[in-house]
């Protein structure tokens, strides 16, 4: 089978007609890079040089046309982590809320409050796909849908569980699609996230996380146009290059985009920063689930938009039509704009965003 045609593993119909792609992939952008939880600052100095130079090697391979795996910190008893190579495997058990420090800095258990007893959204995971050994994501996924040349749309380049683990530990009872448009490899092209978008949106999904970055296409822009207008919402992570150069699906009007942030409120290491970015939220050494019933590390701005896809979840399940557009979109992003912080950052948009002022503001419109 070409690597455009979608294998639907559910019975839902792919939306639009099926059309020739070229050759060309582009490698993911966002790659997340490794870190480890912060303790003494002559460890954290060490880690961050080790974390700056594998990034930055990684990105120079990306350039080159070459893929390279992702090195993940994985935790183990060593409470301020270790530097293996790909991953050491640890035993799966739900992370304590001390690990996943993103959830309490914008107040993630109490949006969840909040947000308690309405309906359920759906969030598209459009990334390298959903391994589903985790017993939670596996409950979360409604839908799956592969858009490449593999065979599964398991998550063998272990990159889009960690988002989908992400999502939900923000939005714990929102449901999944698993859109696989990012092979094996972790490379992709923008006609395939278009698709994705297109078929997300057509199939019922309220919030669409593309953790991905590439450069613009008309295909890629439709897409996302055509889920604002069908009442959908599409987040996009801002990039790893430490630039202020705009990357997409982000950089689109319709698409909002997320940079990432450290436990100090900083910009996180090589997080991308400008005038087209629209918020930030907690996008280093963040802890989610991971293939192989394991949990670990991960920082970029992938994590920053899955932190704030979770948030949309939350408020499109309260969310009301205030301008009887027949559509709640709207409402859901302006709950989300304002309810961020101002940073005293450059290129951080409103700044840093909070969940349960998000779902205050959608639930009890001012």
């Amino acid at each position: 089978m070409l690597a455009h045609e979608a294998h639907v593993v559910n019975t839902y119909r792919d939306e639009g007609p099926a059309t020739k792609l070229p050759a060309t992939r582009v490698p993911i952008v966002d790659d997340s890079a490794p870190a480890a939880p912060y303790d003494g600052s002559t460890m954290r100095c060490l880690r961050m040089l080790i974390y700056l130079g594998v990034l930055l090697m990684v990105n120079a391979l990306a350039h080159q046309g070459v893929v390279a795996q992702q090195a993940v910190y994985i935790a183990d008893n060593d409470p301020g982590g270790s530097v293996p190579a790909a991953h050491t495997a640890m035993a799966p058990t739900e992370p304590s809320t001390d690990l996943r420090w993103g959830l309490a800095r914008i107040q993630a258990s109490e949006a969840c409050r909040a947000a308690e007893g309405y309906q359920p959204v759906t969030v598209a995971v459009l990334d390298t796909g959903i391994a589903e050994d985790s017993t939670r994501l596996a409950g979360m996924v409604v839908a799956r849908v592969n858009y490449t040349d593999s065979p599964t749309t398991d998550d063998l380049y272990r990159h889009g569980t960690h988002m989908a683990g992400t999502i939900a530990a923000v939005a714990p009872d929102c449901r999944l699609m698993n859109i696989k448009v990012a092979d094996d490899a972790g490379q992709c092209r923008p006609e395939v996230v278009a698709r994705g978008i297109r078929a997300a949106v057509y199939h019922g999904a309220k919030v669409v996380n593309v953790s991905l970055c590439m450069k613009p296409s008309p295909e890629l822009e439709e897409a996302v146009d055509y889920a604002w207008a069908q009442g959908a919402l599409v987040l996009g992570a801002a990039g790893n290059q430490g630039t202020s150069n705009p990357l997409y699906p982000a950089c689109y009007p319709t698409c909002i985009a997320v940079t990432g942030t450290d436990r100090n409120d900083s910009l996180a290491p090589l997080s991308n920063s400008g005038g087209w970015v629209d918020m930030a939220a907690p996008g280093y050494s963040i802890y989610a689930e991971l293939p192989g019933g394991e949990y670990g590390f991960k920082s970029g701005t992938s994590s920053a938009a899955a932190h704030v896809s979770g948030v949309a979840a939350l408020a499109f399940s309260v969310a009301h039509d205030l301008n009887g557009n027949c559509r709640i979109n709207d409402e859901v992003r302006r709950a989300i704009d304002e309810s961020c912080s101002p940073l005293p950052i450059d290129g951080t948009g409103q700044g840093l965003i909070n969940a349960l002022t998000a779902v205050t503001l959608a639930l009890v419109p001012a």
